[in-house]
């Protein structure tokens, strides 16, 4: 019997890559602006606020986070909520960050990341039609800025949104 346990693969045990990531994922509240044409063409430029909370899973494997944004027109009227659920970490066998999204809207995905100094970006994986690329800047220790930029057919990429990001106070 105990020869059989020894057979069985144990679960890897976070390194150091998982806190670097952990830099980057602060509970925050932030506000910003959409691009007109962010989020399609003919869509307009919008403002947003939001809010996201992070945790951490499975002894420290991976980050989870919850987003939630309304975002309006300039003259102040509700366009949407908009909601995504998030789960970064590091996979050992590929040696990159990976990450996988779900949206409101329907949309899942797996992205990889990396890190360059106080610069964390992830890129959508494969050839899809639309490539996101998302960046967490954390250069100023009191402001994390994020952005997302998309790149259709292979284009160059785009700005969509781009936020300041600060601290929740609890």
């Amino acid at each position: 019997m105990s020869t059989a346990v020894e057979h069985v693969p144990r679960p890897v045990a976070p390194g150091p890559e998982m806190a670097a990531l952990r830099r980057f994922h602060r509970d925050t509240t932030w506000t910003g602006t959409i691009a007109e044409g962010g989020m399609g063409p003919g869509t307009p430029e919008m403002t947003a606020a939001g809010r996201g909370t992070h945790e951490v899973i499975q002894d420290g494997r991976w980050v989870v986070g919850t987003y939630v944004q309304d975002q309006y027109l300039h003259d102040g009227t509700h366009v949407l909520t908009w909601q995504l659920h998030w789960v970064a970490g590091w996979d050992p066998v590929l040696g990159e960050y990976r990450a996988t999204v779900a949206d409101c809207y329907g949309h899942a995905e797996v992205m990889r990341g990396r890190i360059d100094g106080d610069r964390l970006v992830f890129e959508s994986t494969g050839d899809p039609p639309v490539r996101l690329r998302l960046v967490w800047d954390i250069s100023d220790p009191d402001v994390l800025r994020w952005r997302n930029e998309v790149s259709v057919s292979g284009g160059p990429w785009s700005l969509v949104e781009e936020y300041r990001c600060v601290p929740t106070t609890t």
